[in-house]
């Protein structure tokens, strides 16, 4: 039996989860996700746990058994908690600016770029070098950081551009340090 699959995920005080079938809808403080997954899948809600259930040791059946749960507990967790992804914006001149749709990158192009948050995702920028993406979507947080991330991918010989925070960036010896 898959060792994450059979593992029963908790579901906290305020947070209500609905199973329609192979659709699983769950309600918390911070919002609401629903998510469709595969029908061989099933759940069942007892008390305060949700379990997932699969038909058969095949190997595709055991593959979704831990994924099926693996993306329940992120939808608990993101309507309780929520998600945050944190980029460093690294380079003279490089910032970014809040604005009503988004945020506004100056990242040494000849033009500024605007980038549109999606629905359900907050863009902030405590301090222009710095971006924070929140949401209760852990995919969808993941995907506009990584977007963030690829207006201006940090480069390996001065480490300028957008950056994870505390990603490391292996720097190169530029054309003088190979002499």
């Amino acid at each position: 039996m898959s060792r994450i699959g059979k593992l029963p995920v908790d579901i906290p005080a305020g947070v209500t989860v609905t199973v329609a079938g192979s659709h699983v809808t769950v309600k918390g403080p911070k919002g609401e996700l629903s998510r469709n997954f595969n029908p061989a899948m099933s759940f069942t809600v007892e008390g305060n746990k949700v379990a997932v259930i699969r038909p058969s040791d095949d190997p595709g059946h055991k593959a979704l058994h831990g994924l099926s749960r693996t993306l329940v507990a992120n939808m608990v967790e993101g309507v309780t908690k929520g998600y945050v992804r944190q980029l460093e914006i690294t380079g003279v001149g490089y910032k970014a600016e809040v604005k009503p749709y988004g945020l506004l990158f100056s990242l040494g192009y000849s033009h500024q770029i605007e980038f549109k948050a999606p629905v359900g995702i907050k863009l902030t920028a405590p301090v222009p070098t710095q971006v924070v993406v929140e949401g209760t979507n852990k995919e969808i947080v993941g995907q506009v950081a990584a977007e963030i991330r690829s207006l201006r991918k940090p480069e390996p010989y001065k480490g300028k551009g957008v950056r994870y925070a505390g990603e490391q960036i292996r720097r190169k010896a530029g054309k003088a340090g190979g002499k």
